[in-house]
């Protein structure tokens, strides 16, 4: 997202400045940049362009990492398909105009009713990630009439080198079929009545800065297509995930998308089968921004507080995986009577652990709006209630226009679903 800062109103999203933004909405406050996502996805479809893939490619956003219908929809008027791991989100893609047959259907533990669900939906395909989710599907497939299009999520051990809660390829992962199982795996799954074969899957990690190990991890699956080809089992497409990074620190670019992609894209070149790609932090990530109010300092002997209206329950990130987002004065200019001082920016949550940002260098007086940047992937997807805190409005920026995507929660419906005992 390209913020400026162009006079008496601070910065501003597009041609929107945020403390109107603010004014009309309230804080806390997701944003959200229209050409900031479409721009994310056309550097994928530039980058498939570039080599020649695009008219066999497939981007299937992956909605978990935000899955506002506003954002769905302006996905799906692009072409993309979805990458989903929930029954819900499969409602979700369906209500925003996505077309089934576009979905694939990732996940270690899917639900009987939600492979019938998306089996009587048509989906593209399920990423199948066990022996025992492939055994259910067919039962479930054969019970319907039908034939479940699968792959096998293959587990390729190859280290993404990122965090260590995002990291999904290596064989002590929770995710895929280890690898020396695929092949056996692929061979039982053509001899079962309800399934049929389409493709292969494979996905790293999030947050991977350096194409290297998404390559290593290619060459990998390309081995075992070929080796399955040979054995009469050939593919339809192959895919392989998502996880390229984005930039959190100002100081920290995270690759281009044509740098990142490229390594893949030239094993891929010469191939026959279609392609699927799931990016989501990377089409949505610095896209979006939380936008903040400052409602009390407290200075201390050790350290100075911020602290502001959001919270863990609004950007669980810095709490979970002690994650930097860059966090910046929304106001235009330094107010004379604040100086600059290192600050925790902290929200009202009653845990220590609920804070957005460590030692920030700031000039700040209470009442000031703050930007806490590139929020826009696992931010409002993570959202909570905790403290019986409403979760925040989400509001989407199109040039001098500014649209509420998400109204923000009143505190009666938080309850609204509970009773007490007669």
């Amino acid at each position: 997202m390209s913020l400026t800062k162009p006079g008496a109103r601070g910065l501003q999203v597009e041609s929107m400045a945020l403390a109107d933004i603010a004014a009309t909405f309230g804080t806390p406050c997701y944003v959200y940049s229209r050409a900031a996502l479409v721009a994310a996805y056309q550097a994928y479809r530039d980058s498939l362009q570039a080599h020649g893939l695009v008219d066999r490619s497939l981007i299937c956003y992956a909605i978990k990492a935000n899955s506002n219908l506003a954002i769905l929809k302006l996905f799906a008027d692009l072409g993309a398909g979805f990458d989903i791991v929930s029954g819900g989100e499969l409602a979700r893609v369906l209500a925003a105009g996505g077309k089934a047959d576009r979905i694939v259907f990732s996940g270690v533990g899917k639900s009987r009713e939600e492979m019938r669900l998306a089996l009587e939906a048509g989906i593209h395909c399920f990423n199948v990630e066990s022996a025992s989710e492939l055994a259910q599907l067919n039962a479930v497939a054969v019970e319907l009439g039908r034939r479940a299009p699968v792959s096998l999520r293959v587990n390729p051990d190859v280290d993404a080198r990122t965090h260590p809660y995002i990291s999904t390829g290596l064989k002590t992962a929770k995710f895929g079929v280890a690898f020396d199982e695929a092949f056996d795996l692929y061979q039982r799954a053509a001899t079962l009545p309800g399934l049929a074969i389409k493709g292969i899957d494979c996905h790293i990690g999030s947050q991977l800065l350096d194409p290297a190990p998404a390559a290593e991890a290619a060459d990998k699956i390309l081995g075992l297509v070929d080796r399955l080809a040979a054995a009469g089992i050939a593919l339809d497409h192959i895919d392989l995930g998502g996880g390229m990074g984005i930039q959190y620190r100002a100081d920290e670019p995270a690759p281009p998308a044509a740098y990142y992609l490229g390594p893949m894209l030239e094993r891929l070149a010469d191939r026959k089968e279609s392609l699927v790609f799931e990016p989501g932090r990377s089409l949505v990530g610095n896209a979006g921004l939380l936008l903040t109010r400052v409602q009390v300092l407290k200075h201390g002997e050790a350290k100075h507080f911020a602290v502001v209206d959001a919270a863990m329950n609004d950007l669980m990130r810095p709490a979970l995986y002690d994650a930097w987002h860059d966090i910046v004065k929304v106001g235009a200019g330094d107010t004379a009577a604040a100086a600059p001082m290192p600050y925790e920016i902290v929200g009202p949550v009653c845990e220590s652990g609920d804070f957005l940002g460590h030692d920030r260098e700031l000039a700040l007086q209470e009442g000031d709006l703050l930007a806490i940047l590139s929020a826009g992937a696992y931010g409002m997807a993570m959202a909570s209630n905790y403290n019986s805190r409403p979760r925040a409005a989400e509001v989407m920026v199109d040039g001098a226009q500014a649209h509420l995507i998400r109204r923000r929660e009143s505190v009666a419906e938080l309850f609204a679903l509970e009773s007490v005992l007669p």
